[in-house]
């Protein structure tokens, strides 16, 4: 199936091929497939490993791959033990505190984290537009909600080109589609760029103390038509970049390395995404991928140790394995062997910080 082809489709068929759940209460009953929800960006990494699962396990079901947003992931992860909720859920940042609490109010008290790798968060336009080479707090001074006004106030946005926040950048219209607020990549997109922004303009980093007011400010997009929420559908967004001259989208390196042909990423102070770049961490928006995983469903759903030890592999994510052949940047040989270690060991995480 082309990766070109709308991810709404893959989940749809993805999703019939997959044997419907059991309609069992929590904890009892068993599914006959491994299911896994969550991140868009991690979805066709997942959905690579679960047809080669596929393959090599042609006795089980098919594993069932949802891209519902790293938020709608977890919260679905997180609903309890049983049939009802994902085994895995697929996440492009790592599991906040708050989520893990509610974890654990619903029983599920021990949960494995996998990192799988790392991705990058690209703005990119057509490749027949003007270049941006974006500073950090560029994307702050553009995207905010609020901006610095007189005497120590906060003032709506008022920027209506990249000129006017940057006489550098081009003088087009502030026009970006991005991530819901449900999506791994709009967490990461808004911490690594707009906080890293904000911390620069002297007006909001005077603020850091205060830490309510500072997250407000530094995370909080515009509501004024200038971000475009566009759904979990990586996609629509590129469609629209094609179609409209001037704009800007957000989404996950990998994605982009599949549509070269027709979108290009822009620098960020001076750093082009690339995969080497990306794994090196001097490209400013780059970033880890996860999955979480139940232990309480292990040896209870079939296949779901086999589907992790398989999703660890060297074949799968190691150098030139196959998930890095659709973007995935691997990790570093030390790294993966700990993370190998853990799928195998099934060990818990602690309560993050």
């Amino acid at each position: 199936m082309p990766f070109k082809l709308s991810r709404r489709l893959l989940v749809a068929g993805t999703a019939v091929m997959a044997l419907s759940l059991v309609a069992c209460g929590q904890g009892g009953g068993q599914r006959n497939g491994i299911w896994a929800a969550g991140s868009s960006t991690v979805f066709p990494f997942a959905t690579r490993v679960a047809e080669n699962f596929g393959r090599n396990n042609p006795e089980g079901a098919p594993p069932r791959v949802e891209a519902l947003g790293t938020g709608g992931g977890i919260q679905a992860f997180c609903n309890g033990i049983g049939p009802s909720t994902p085994d895995i859920a697929n996440a492009s940042r790592p599991m906040k505190q708050s989520e893990f609490d509610k974890c654990a109010e619903n029983g599920v008290t021990e949960i494995v984290e996998i990192k799988i790798g790392y991705d990058g968060i690209v703005v990119a336009t057509s490749r027949t537009g003007a270049s941006f080479n974006f500073e950090l707090k560029d994307l702050y001074e553009g995207l905010a909600k609020e901006a610095p006004g007189p005497n120590g106030t906060f003032v709506p946005n008022p920027a209506r080109t990249w000129a006017d926040v940057n006489p550098a950048l081009p003088n087009q219209r502030i026009q970006v589609y991005g991530p819901p607020p449900t999506s791994g990549t709009r967490d990461a997109f808004v911490e690594l760029g707009m906080t890293a922004g904000a911390k620069m303009i002297p007006a909001v980093a005077a603020l850091e103390d205060d830490k309510d007011r500072f997250e407000a400010l530094a995370h909080t997009v515009r509501e004024d038509g200038q971000w475009i929420d566009s759904g979990e559908n990586d996609n629509a967004i590129l469609q629209t970049l094609t179609r409209t001259p001037g704009s800007l989208g957000v989404f996950g390196y990998s994605f982009l390395e599949q549509n070269m042909d027709t979108v290009k990423a822009e620098t960020i102070d001076g750093v082009y995404p690339s995969p080497e770049t990306i794994a090196n961490g001097t490209y400013p928006l780059a970033r880890s991928l996860y999955i979480y995983v139940k232990k309480a469903h292990i040896g209870v759903t079939p296949g779901l140790q086999e589907f992790l030890i398989e999703f660890t592999s060297e074949a799968a994510v190691g150098r030139g394995g196959y998930l890095q052949d659709r973007g995935l940047v691997p990790l570093p040989e030390a790294e993966l062997v700990q993370q190998r270690q853990i799928a195998t060991a099934l060990t818990p995480m602690a309560r993050p910080d």
